[in-house]
């Protein structure tokens, strides 16, 4: 696709930093231009973000609308593990989008964060083709995503239960001319590129999605068999007869693709679309854009009737305009002006300090920052960036921090907290009141570390829902959390000083939990998942593990000055017995 001018998308299983053009020897022409934020997270770090062309945050996949991805447990070789910071033959999943996403706003605050990290990336949304999908792609033009891609129903991956891929979604051509349709009505159209995605074969698919508003193609089956996919539809038992969705050594050697294969599909299906054109007088694929007076209905069959589906085009703009959908301000990006210092400070092997006070409205605070150390090729290196602040914390406080970077809030902070973590320190310590009686406190909100690959977190006080979701590599300590705690972990080390809502580690697969068991309730109630964890009682391990959490509750003491891991360690003897170590049980 390289060769071609065109864009590969990584997908959600992360990548290999080897094809970035600035890893020693790497070839340029290996590098993915998409890449997926997708619910997994997988191998989301910052160094993957800043290498892309195009972010694309995956909301829903043609075949799995509104689901999770699951990749079973003998796929997870060590270089998928590797590349998803997880454990080798451990199977893995994604979390449903609801686990960050509850809605346009919370979407878009992450379009915000993406554009923070990677300003020189576009930033799109993949939606479903289900009905009302127009309403959710004005909201997501709204919230100022560069381009939308409407996934149709068939296509997806061949590793989907039949439950999944049969009757789930509509097929693209609704999908795309209901986005088209809302997107003009609002006067939204000329902001964002539409995409349609989901089974494309032909010159003919193609022009049709033109002709109903698509400005760009994206294809996957079909590409596949160029390269010798036979849809045997068994990618998930890891027997592909011709070695493309496999990791068997014996199967892969099966493989006879080669890139001409794509190049050549390509060309021929180009020579197919401009003959097309030809025949309706078009000089060009983007002028048939939204140009649904050149289709009309064939067939009646049934009493279908597809009058609004061609409906044709009202006033205004049909077609993307060729211009960034961007927030007409960032004035409140305060961590602006710490860019151009921090980076001579880190260049020059110097140490670079601020202290700051912050407010709401400042959200995702070092990750403008943590992209220009990466993007620089400073990140690797540990001269310390010191950032000291007072107040409250807007959402996404510390999302993507690298190495060296050390954010140290004095206050409390929103929902977000250390999102995508990739090798900074956060901690959070509250003020008055919650400074003295911390374990009472609620100083973070909900949704911390999600996709955290990396660095820690020490938080004097509470934290909401779902603390920890997808951590697949960060250390944390925190006083307190509500319900579904350390979902789908798999990875990292997380330290709970006081009592858990429900359902803790659900669909955790990897890492290590600490949960003091206060009065009993964690255990006597079952607050834990049983499917997915074991728990064993301090009381019942050697001393080795003692010492180790009582080494982490002591650096959680020094780095936060908390007056309950203070308490915990004055009267170690009779309090550490409550804990209670919470590891993952081997999944099939």
């Amino acid at each position: 696709m390289n060769l071609l001018g065109g864009r590969s998308n990584t997908g959600e299983g992360g990548e290999d930093p080897v094809v970035y053009p600035d890893f020693p020897g790497a070839p340029a022409i290996l590098n993915n231009k998409v890449k997926q934020v997708a619910s997994a997270r997988f191998g989301v770090t910052t160094e993957y973000l800043t290498h892309a062309q195009e972010i694309e945050i995956k909301i829903a996949q043609g075949s799995k609308p509104g689901e999770g991805g699951q990749l079973p447990s003998h796929k997870v070789t060590e270089l998928i593990a590797r590349l998803r910071h997880a454990q080798p033959g451990i199977a893995l999943i994604s979390p449903p989008p609801h686990h960050d996403i509850y809605s346009i706003e919370d979407l878009a605050q992450l379009i915000f964060d993406l554009k923070r990290v990677n300003p020189r990336a576009a930033i799109g949304v993949k939606l479903v083709s289900e009905c009302g999908v127009g309403t959710v792609a004005a909201g997501v033009a709204k919230a100022y995503a560069d381009y939308i891609v409407i996934a149709g129903h068939s296509g997806g991956t061949g590793a989907s239960p039949l439950s999944s891929i049969k009757y789930a979604g509509n097929p693209w051509e609704i999908g795309v001319a209901e986005a088209q349709q809302v997107l003009m009505q609002n006067g939204l159209r000329g902001r964002v590129r539409l995409r349609c995605d989901g089974g494309l074969r032909t010159g003919r698919d193609v022009l049709i999605a033109a002709l109903l508003g698509a400005d760009e193609f994206a294809f996957g089956t079909a590409v596949l068999v160029a390269l010798g996919c036979d849809m045997a539809r068994q990618c998930h038992l890891n027997t592909c007869p011709t070695g493309i969705a496999t990791q068997r050594p014996d199967l892969r050697a099966k493989f006879r693709g080669k890139p001409a294969n794509v190049i050549r599909f390509f060309e021929e299906l180009t020579r197919d679309i401009q003959t097309l054109l030809a025949s309706l007088g078009l000089p060009s694929l983007e002028a048939a854009i939204g140009r649904t007076d050149l289709l009309e209905q064939v067939s009646a069959a049934g009493g279908l009737d597809l009058s609004a589906l061609l409906a044709p085009a009202r006033d205004g703009h049909v077609r993307w305009q060729g211009q960034r959908n961007r927030r007409p301000s960032d004035h409140a990006n305060i961590d602006n002006a710490w860019v151009q210092p921090a980076l001579a400070a880190r260049a020059a092997d110097q140490p670079f300090a601020v202290e700051e006070t912050i407010a709401n409205k400042h959200r995702t605070l070092g990750a403008r920052l943590a992209g220009e150390l990466v993007w620089h090729g400073l990140h690797h290196k540990n001269t310390p960036l010191n950032f000291k602040l007072k107040g409250v914390a807007g959402q996404s406080f510390g999302a993507f921090a690298v190495p060296g970077m050390r954010l140290e809030l004095e206050g409390m902070a929103n929902d977000f907290v250390g999102k995508g973590l990739c090798g900074g320190e956060l901690i959070l310590r509250g003020q008055g009141r919650a400074a003295r009686e911390s374990e009472l406190h609620v100083i973070l909100g909900n949704v911390a570390l999600y996709g955290a690959t990396s660095g820690s977190l020490f938080a004097a006080g509470r934290a909401g829902e779902r603390f920890a979701v997808r951590n697949s590599g960060a250390l944390a300590v925190v006083e307190g959390i509500g319900d579904h705690g350390c979902e789908y972990m798999t990875g990292g080390l997380v330290a709970v000083l006081g009592s858990t809502g429900q359902n803790f580690g659900a669909g955790m697969t990897g890492g290590l939990a600490w949960v003091f068991d206060e009065d009993g309730t964690f255990l006597s109630q079952t607050r834990y998942h049983t499917g997915f964890l074991a728990p064993e009682p301090l009381s019942q391990l050697d001393e080795t593990a003692s010492e180790e959490l009582r080494q982490l509750i002591e650096l959680h003491a020094e780095k936060t000055a908390s007056t309950r891991a203070h308490w915990i360690l004055s009267d170690w003897a009779n309090l550490s017995p409550r804990f209670v170590r919470l590891t993952p049980l081997p999944q099939a």
